[in-house]
């Protein structure tokens, strides 16, 4: 990306790219799962081993969450959203 372009113009250049939109369609899902977490994790001001030792998990499995490289069940997002004082909209 050169200096002179904006984030704007770059994404539609990706955009333009084959198989660009349909790879973020197929990753959709997982991106707003982790933006989500995050934003209520930070919200709460904890970290993710400390969210990891409520949920009697590892921090590397709130990490892949966050990084979006896992979907995870119906049973994770629940006690997340225990943990959290949150409620789990679908």
């Amino acid at each position: 990306m050169s200096q002179d372009m904006d984030w704007k113009e770059f994404e539609k250049t990706l955009f333009k790219k084959p198989g660009f939109k349909e790879a973020v369609e197929e990753t959709r899902l997982e991106y707003e799962i982790a933006r989500a977490l995050i934003k209520a994790r930070l919200e709460k001001g904890l970290t993710q081993a400390e969210i990891a030792k409520r949920m009697n998990t590892k921090q590397s499995v709130i990490s892949r969450v966050e990084n979006a490289r896992t979907v995870p069940s119906l049973s994770f997002l629940k006690r997340l959203a225990q943990v959290l004082n949150a409620s789990l909209q679908v």
